[in-house]
């Protein structure tokens, strides 16, 4: 990510910040530029790491996938009726008060569905 060349001509103050936005601290005490310099060098590699070791963020296991498949089983699919309105909202179309509440609604739904199967896909591939 970061190539050490690139990192030495900056200024303490510079790698300070740099390690502040990335939410890094120095390895070891903040008044040297070598201690900001290795941790942002080393995170990348720490981070894969940890992943590697089961630390931190996780693959659900195999048996969670399949009840957000249940779940999409379960919300079904839209009725031809119902996916011409939802097409219609997406291009921006709203019914008037109070039938508003319930497109959004129905709309809220179609985008859950979605998020879901998207997370389902996503998490798939490994």
């Amino acid at each position: 990510m970061f190539t050490r060349t690139e990192l030495e001509v900056l200024t303490v103050q510079q790698l300070k910040t740099l390690c502040w936005r990335y939410g890094l601290r120095p390895l070891a005490s903040g008044a040297y530029k070598d201690n900001y310099i290795s941790a942002l060098m080393a995170f990348p590699l720490l981070a894969i790491q940890q992943m590697d070791d089961g630390e931190g963020l996780k693959l659900p296991t195999f048996e969670i996938l399949q009840h957000l498949g249940t779940i999409l089983d379960q919300m079904g699919q839209p009725s031809d009726h119902q996916a011409a309105l939802i097409k219609a909202s997406l291009e921006g179309k709203y019914m008037n008060p109070p039938q508003r509440w319930y497109q959004e609604k129905l709309l809220n739904r179609y985008h859950a569905k979605h998020n879901i199967e998207q997370a389902i896909t996503l998490l798939s591939i490994q």
